[in-house]
C-alpha cells in the first residue's frame, strides 16, 4: 500500500483474503497490499459445453426454519430460478460461461436488514448438483473462498476439482458475497482502488450495507431458500470469519462446518497485519535454509543467516531502479516482496519455483516470473498492504470489494500519530517484508462510515461442533490464531486439527487433511481432539 494496497487468507497483506490454496490450486484469490491492496479473483473457466441444467429427477426439499423477521416475499414467497450459468460479468473477472452442468440462480435478499421490507438486492449463485444417487444426497455444501473479495459464482468451477468426492453427496454452492461480483459490486475506481472519496462517489449507496455481518445473514436465507434445515459449509481464509459469524448470529442452524487456514477472531485488522508479516518472514527463513542445504547456488546464500540481509539489498535495488518484466510493468521492491510471500502461501511446492524467480531478477536483471506472482495469492489471502494504483490485473472488483468489506468491517480508524506508530511496529516485525506490509495501516484512513466492530464475534454457545483446519506453518494465517478461534467458537464447539504442513492451507493436498475433513461432513464423524496430520 505504498500507496494503498491486500491474500488467502488470506489481505493491504493484512490477513485477510484467504482463499486458502488448495493448495496450490485455490491461490489465484489472495490480494496483495504491497502499497495496494491487490485482489486476485478467479476467472472460472472450467472446459465449455452447451449442457443445460441437469434434467435429472430431484425431490424438492423445504426447510421449516426461515430467518426470522423477514417478510414472506423473501422467505415462503421466493423460489430460486436456477438456469444455464452466462459468462461472468466485468465485477467477476470476465472469462467464459463455465458450462459442464454448472446452474446459477438470483437471490432477493434485504438491502438493509433492520428494515427488510424496503429495497431488496439480487445475491448471485453458483450450483452444481450432487453427482451420486439422489438417495445419497445430504443436502447443499456452501463455499467461501476467502478474501474479502472473492467472487463465489467464478471461484467454485475453478476449484470444484478440489471437492469432487464432496461433490457426490453435496450440491456445490457458491455465492458473490455483498459487494463482490454479481452482488451489488463496490466499485472504487475503474483502474485501482482511488480512495474513499471515489468509493462513496461511485457506489455510496451501498457502502453501508456491505460487510461479514449481512453476508452471513444472507448465508441464513440461502439455507432456507435451498431447502436446508441446517446450514453446511466450507470457509477458507477470510471465510472462516464469515462461518464464525453465522454461527455466532444462527448457533442454532449449524450443521457441520469447516473452517480451513482460519484468521485470528481476537486480534485487529492491524495486530493481524503484523502477525502475517511475521508468520510470512519465519516461512521465509524455512525456506532459506532449505535453499542453503539444496542448492549449490542457492538464490538467498549458503548461508542461511545471510538471507534476509540479501533480500533485503534486492528489495532496496529494486525499490531504486525496478526490474523490466516484458511488458508487464516494472517490478519494484514492494511488488517483489509480495511475490515471494505468494510463493510460500505455496508451501514447499513453492520453493523450487522461488529459487527459479529469485535466480532471474538477480542473475538476469528481469522480473517476469516475480511480477507473475505479484498479484498471484493464494484463495483467499489477501494482505492490507496489496490496495492500490496498481489496480486488479486478473479482473473483477475484488480490490474494491476487500477495501469495502474490510472498512465496514473494522472500526479501526487510526490517526497520524498512531498510524506512524503501527508502520514502524510492523517494519519492525519482517526485515524482508515489514515495509510492503506497512502500508495496510492506511486502508480505512479515509473511510468514508464508521466501522463494526475491532474484532469478529464467533462465539457460538450450543451449535454443533465446528472442525477448524489449520497447518502449523501457515504464512498467511498464523497458527496460533486457529486456538483463539476454538476457544472463542465456545466450549465443546470449535473442533482443532492440526496439519504440520508448509503454506496457506491444508485441503486436499494433505491426504490426512482431507480424509478427517470429508469424513466431517460426509458421515459427521470429527476427528479426535487433539488429532494431528504430518
Amino acid at each position: 500500500m505504498g500507496v494503498l494496497a491486500w491474500v488467502p487468507g488470506c489481505a493491504a497483506r493484512l490477513v485477510r483474503w484467504s482463499v486458502v490454496s488448495a493448495a496450490a490450486r485455490r491461490r489465484a484469490a489472495a490480494g496483495l497490499l504491497a502499497a495496494v491492496v491487490v485482489v486476485a479473483a478467479g476467472t472460472g473457466c472450467d472446459a465449455r459445453t452447451d449442457r443445460g441444467p441437469d434434467p435429472r429427477p430431484r425431490t424438492t426439499a423445504k426447510a421449516t426454519n426461515p430467518p426470522p423477521g423477514l417478510p414472506a416475499a423473501l422467505t415462503a414467497g421466493q423460489r430460486l430460478n436456477w438456469s444455464v450459468c452466462p459468462a461472468p460479468s466485468g465485477a467477476q473477472g470476465s472469462g467464459h460461461a463455465p458450462g459442464g452442468g454448472w446452474e446459477c440462480a438470483t437471490m432477493k435478499a434485504p438491502l438493509d436488514y433492520r428494515e427488510p421490507g424496503r429495497a431488496a438486492i439480487d445475491v448471485a449463485l453458483i450450483r452444481k448438483r450432487a453427482t451420486g444417487p439422489e438417495r445419497n444426497r445430504i443436502g447443499s455444501l456452501l463455499f467461501d473462498f476467502g478474501g474479502p473479495g472473492v467472487s463465489g459464482v467464478t471461484g467454485l468451477p475453478e476449484f470444484a476439482r478440489d471437492y469432487t468426492s464432496l461433490g457426490q453427496r453435496y450440491d456445490l454452492v457458491g455465492f458473490d458475497p455483498r459487494g463482490v461480483g454479481g452482488t451489488i459490486p463496490i466499485d472504487c475506481g475503474q483502474k485501482a482502488y482511488e480512495g474513499g472519496d471515489v468509493c462513496k462517489k461511485r457506489s455510496g449507496r451501498f457502502l453501508p450495507y456491505v460487510g461479514t455481518t449481512r453476508t452471513a445473514r444472507d448465508l441464513d436465507l440461502m439455507r432456507y431458500l435451498l431447502g436446508d434445515q441446517k446450514l453446511n459449509y466450507f470457509g477458507v481464509s477470510y471465510g472462516t470469519e464469515l462461518g464464525g459469524t453465522y454461527a455466532h448470529l444462527f448457533p442454532e442452524n449449524v450443521g457441520r462446518l469447516v473452517l480451513e487456514a482460519p484468521v485470528d477472531p481476537t486480534q485487529n485488522l492491524l495486530r493481524q497485519n503484523i502477525s502475517q508479516v511475521r508468520a510470512v518472514q519465519s516461512a521465509f527463513d524455512r525456506f532459506a535454509r532449505h535453499c542453503a542445504a539444496t542448492y549449490d547456488d542457492c538464490p538467498t546464500g549458503s548461508d542461511p543467516d545471510r538471507a534476509t540481509p540479501r533480500v533485503v539489498d534486492l528489495l532496496g535495488k529494486l525499490d531504486k531502479t525496478p526490474a523490466t518484466t516484458g511488458g508487464h510493468g516494472k517490478l519494484d521492491g514492494d511488488r517483489a516482496a509480495h511475490a515471494i510471500s505468494n510463493y510460500l502461501d505455496r508451501g514447499k511446492e513453492g520453493w523450487g519455483p522461488l529459487v527459479k524467480a529469485l535466480r532471474e531478477v538477480m542473475d538476469e536483471g528481469t522480473g517476469n516470473q516475480l511480477m507473475e506472482k505479484a498479484y498471484d495469492h493464494a484463495p483467499g489471502a489477501r494482505s492490507l498492504s496489496g490496495t492500490g494504483t496498481h489496480g486488479e490485473p486478473t479482473g473483477g472488483n475484488g480490490t474494491s470489494a476487500f477495501v469495502a468489506i474490510t472498512c465496514a468491517d473494522s472500526d479501526l480508524r487510526p490517526g497520524f500519530t498512531r498510524s506512524e506508530r503501527w508502520i514502524k511496529d510492523t517494519e519492525a516485525a519482517s526485515p524482508v517484508f515489514g515495509k510492503a506490509w506497512s502500508y495496510g495501516v492506511y486502508l480505512c484512513y479515509d473511510w468514508p462510515f464508521h466501522g463494526e466492530r475491532a474484532t469478529p464475534d464467533v462465539s457460538a454457545h450450543g451449535a454443533a461442533p465446528i472442525l477448524v483446519v489449520a497447518g502449523t506453518s501457515d504464512p498467511t494465517t498464523p497458527y496460533a490464531g486457529a486456538g483463539h478461534m476454538v476457544s472463542e467458537l465456545g466450549d465443546k464447539v470449535g473442533v482443532l486439527l492440526t496439519v504440520r504442513a508448509e503454506g496457506h492451507g491444508t485441503y486436499p493436498q494433505n491426504h490426512c487433511a482431507r480424509r478427517a475433513v470429508d469424513t466431517y461432513l460426509i458421515a459427521g464423524k470429527l476427528p479426535a481432539r487433539g488429532t494431528t496430520c504430518s
